[in-house]
């Protein structure tokens, strides 16, 4: 069969690539490392982009959209900021085409070269904070708090549909304040942010904390994220908030007037999300069946296919679903009416149950005599018999269940996959035999991250935060160590 899916068990990687092509989500492009998003991958990014949206303008921050071209010298004014990214960066070099005098087509003008090539945006900070020097006089011109929802381009050399395009979209914020104080404020408030949307949204529980110095975003000062576990053990940054300082602020000379009538640079922030967000929430919840999608931001909530035979039997049938979709619609459930005659009802199970539409009503001429509706749910494909009377109702409470349900069972996994280690042995035995996060002292140096980086392929995710201290000794050197941080092998 076409759709058939293999199993996590026998290739997580195909698996994963299985659910996302034969659910429907995305698909390969004619431009290497790049993907097409399809309408029901590009659904589930609307719901996931239009909350957070919302939640970002419940914060004070408004939307605005600069250049994807940022001029090369931009990217030279920030040292950490180009040598973090310049190897992954897409460059102009000229600005126009010519027919081939030879009859090959189309080639570059030589004519046609820019004094200055321009970089696909990787991430906005330069083009922005040289905006933001214009736009930014006095205290109070501050905060300035904007977001930005575009695509980006890094050129990833192995990519991985969702997981790692060279082009992906996503948000950024870039938000200016008066004070240090101000701007951690903001960093920390994203934050969390992020973590309520993917843990009660997307149904992913979230460990937040602040990355290593060698993990932070190239001109960071501190770099706070939120780490989830799929279900093999590895682990997925799915969002980041960086406390930028003034970094920028000096690299493009934004000053504001301060009320004591003092001339200081201004402090930054910049924090994001992508579409990354959509592998995490496949390999979260899915199975060997197709997607599991939370309730609260599948494209389709609920989906009805008729079971009859003739026309009569049909348009009765058809009477009664429309009362049950409009009480549905009325309630704010998306709903679709699956009465195509072109498949059997046993092929719209399967093909619905792929694509992890959270409830599936049945409703066949006995039921309707009934007086009931068969309901499956996806997460634990569990059916039971509604009366039809206030169907509507039993089905939102039932979406709430499975959202709740998708949620408790992922932090179950999670919490089962958090494991204290004392001694290098059982660290490397743990990270091939069980994986997930290994909570372990290390002595704070680059030198031993690297080191065990290069042993493991396990990396520093985070370092919780409200992290207590305890006296202990480094998993590698046994040198002195304050605290536990959580090593894992990530996507």
């Amino acid at each position: 069969m076409s759709k058939e899916i293999t199993s996590r068990e026998a290739d997580y990687s195909q698996w994963y690539n299985d659910l996302v092509l034969k659910g429907g989500l995305a698909d390969y492009s004619a431009v290497r490392g790049c993907m097409v998003i399809k309408p029901y991958g590009f659904g589930l990014w609307e719901n996931m982009r239009d909350q957070l949206d919302r939640m970002f303008k419940e914060t004070g921050h408004v939307n605005a959209y600069f250049p994807l071209f940022i001029p090369k010298s931009f990217l030279s004014k920030e040292a950490a900021h180009v040598e973090g990214f310049a190897k992954e960066c897409a460059v102009v070099t000229h600005y126009r085409l010519k027919n081939d005098p030879n009859g090959g087509g189309v080639v570059v003008d030589p004519e046609a070269k820019l004094e200055e090539e321009l970089i696909v945006r990787p991430t906005s900070e330069t083009i922005i904070w040289n905006t933001y020097k214009d736009w930014i006089q006095s205290y109070r011109d501050l905060p300035l708090l904007i977001n930005q929802w575009a695509n980006v381009v890094r050129w990833e050399m192995r990519t991985r549909l969702f997981l790692r395009t060279a082009e992906f979209l996503w948000q950024e914020g870039h938000t200016a304040h008066a004070t240090r104080e101000e701007a951690i404020e903001e960093t920390e408030k994203m934050l969390d942010v992020y973590a309520s949307f993917v843990e009660e949204f997307m149904a992913v529980p979230v460990i937040k904390g602040v990355k290593s110095p060698s993990e932070r975003f190239a001109g960071a000062e501190d770099t706070y994220c939120i780490e989830a576990l799929m279900q093999d053990g590895k682990a997925l940054q799915a969002g980041t908030s960086h406390f930028l300082g003034q970094n920028f602020a000096k690299a493009f000379d934004v000053k504001f007037l301060t009320k004591e009538n003092k001339l200081e640079f201004v402090w930054a922030t910049s924090w994001g999300v992508s579409t990354r967000l959509i592998g995490a929430l496949v390999m979260a919840h899915s199975d060997d069946q197709g997607l599991i999608l939370p309730p609260k931001i599948a494209p389709l909530q609920v989906v009805i296919v008729p079971i009859y035979k003739g026309d009569e039997q049909k348009a009765l049938l058809g009477e009664k679903v429309a009362e049950i979709m409009k009480d549905l619609k009325a309630l704010g459930i998306s709903v679709k009416y699956d009465d195509s005659d072109n498949t059997r009802p046993g092929w719209k199970f399967a093909e619905y149950e792929l694509k992890g539409v959270p409830v599936r009503i049945a409703l066949g001429a006995r039921d309707l005599e009934n007086k009931v509706a068969e309901v499956a749910r996806r997460d634990t494909k569990e059916k039971q018999s509604m009366p039809l009377e206030n169907l509507a109702l039993q089905v939102k409470t039932l979406l709430e269940d499975i959202q709740l349900n998708m949620f408790n069972k992922a932090k179950a996994y999670r919490d089962s996959h958090i494991t204290e280690v004392n001694d290098w042995a059982s660290f490397e035995r743990l990270l091939d035999e069980k994986g997930g996060f290994l909570s372990a002292h290390w002595d704070g140096s680059a030198e031993t991250e690297e080191a065990i980086k290069d042993k493991t392929k396990a990396t520093i995710r985070c370092i919780p935060l409200n992290n207590k201290l305890e006296a202990g000794t480094c998993i590698l050197t046994g040198k002195p160590s304050t605290q536990r941080v959580l090593f894992a092998r990530a996507y």
